[in-house]
């Protein structure tokens, strides 16, 4: 059997890897603390479900427009003018299965074979395979510990060339939690303004977020900015897959166009429920950032107590991400190590990219009991780690 070559130029998503050995070894008897997903562990709000449950029972099962219902389309465009302080309209919407398709979509439509894709690394695993399956050259904008994780844009302004077309920026970030400032979005905002740069700013963790202010690059530079966010991360709704990118209008209508070759539509009856988690009550989902915040000072101060390991306070998402050089062991080895062993499941930093390595991954979307578990068997298995 011969398959494309293009598929060699295919990357993974290593957290669904790690949790399929995981479970595994559950199956085998042996005890897990799952910190490798990025998932809520909480239910969706019920008022979401029953929308979602109700629309079902009104008919909506059927198709509907490429980029989504026109109202919810609005919802969204109405939401994202209050939060990011633009002013959109519901034809620059494009509502998909989840956030992932925005990311495919935007680099196909804006880049060519042979051009250059700017991309924090370490960062989501998908901006690198996408890139490079498109042959775009994917090319790595650093997040360094002692910057706080955030990129530095003198070194970005370095890494500009002509064939530079796309700048994918992650904020809060993951893996590392961390976010970018003010001063940080206006120059990249300016960088891209000079040298004809399209944005996509991934803002799937926009509302998860502690002592820092979250702001999109949007407010500086709408015309160039694809905003991605979704439903997933704020409203535990992952297997629901709702996403949507806000975009010039153009490009929107490029964008539509994939979408009805690739899925023809997102599900009409999550989309209403799309609706109802917008414009609904929104205290679950502030109660979820509060114990998340509650965990995160609880992994935090945890992993730092153990030897080997220093881990600075992530200021959003759900991730604690300690440099683990102090051990002596390279990332990967330490990962598996935990999971085969002491049935701790993370991830090595190098799931994120190269410059992942000597830094590891803990999800605490977890309970307390079950993270306090976890930095028993962390300290336990550092202890006895033997190469």
């Amino acid at each position: 059997m011969q398959y494309a070559e293009r598929l060699k130029r295919l990357g993974t998503e290593t957290a669904f890897e790690v949790l399929v050995r995981a479970k595994a070894l559950e199956a085998k008897g042996m005890e897990v603390v799952h910190l490798e997903i990025g998932e809520p562990d909480f239910e969706t709000p019920k008022h979401i479900s029953e929308a979602g449950i109700k629309a079902i029972r009104d008919g909506y099962t059927h198709y509907n427009p490429a980029a989504g219902f026109p109202d919810i389309r609005r919802i969204i465009s109405d939401d994202i003018n209050k939060t990011r302080g633009i002013n959109t309209n519901l034809n620059q919407v494009v509502i998909t299965p989840g956030g992932k398709p925005i990311i495919f979509f935007t680099i196909m439509a804006l880049v060519n074979e042979g051009d250059e894709v700017i991309y924090p690394n370490p960062g989501f695993p998908i901006y690198e395979s996408v890139i490079e399956f498109l042959g775009a050259k994917a090319v790595p904008i650093p997040l360094r510990e002692e910057n706080d994780f955030r990129l530095d844009v003198k070194e970005l302004r370095k890494l500009v060339t002509p064939k530079t077309k796309l700048l994918i920026i992650n904020s809060p970030q993951n893996p590392t939690g961390g976010v970018l400032t003010h001063s940080d979005l206006e120059e990249i905002a300016r960088i891209a303004k000079e040298h004809d740069i399209w944005i996509l700013s991934d803002e799937i963790y926009s509302r998860i977020i502690y002592e820092a202010k979250f702001e999109s690059v949007s407010q500086f530079v709408p015309e160039r900015t694809i905003i991605l966010d979704g439903m997933s991360k704020t409203y535990a709704m992952t297997g629901w897959r709702l996403g949507y990118g806000v975009m010039d209008e153009k490009l929107a209508s490029w964008v539509s166009r994939l979408c009805t070759n690739d899925h023809s539509c997102t599900a009409s009856f999550a989309q209403i429920a799309m609706g109802a988690a917008i414009t609904g009550p929104q205290e679950d989902s502030r109660s979820m950032v509060e114990e998340f915040k509650r965990r995160r000072d609880v992994i935090v101060d945890g992993l730092n107590k153990i030897k080997g390991f220093s881990c600075k306070k992530p200021l959003g998402a759900f991730y604690a991400y300690p440099n683990v050089r102090g051990t002596g062991w390279k990332s990967k080895e330490l990962a598996d190590y935990l999971l085969d062993k002491f049935g701790v499941a993370a991830l090595s930093g190098t799931a994120f990219g190269h410059l992942g390595e000597g830094y590891m991954r803990f999800s605490y979307a977890n309970s307390v009991e079950n993270i306090k578990k976890a930095l028993a068997k962390i300290e336990q298995g550092v202890a006895s780690f033997k190469h």
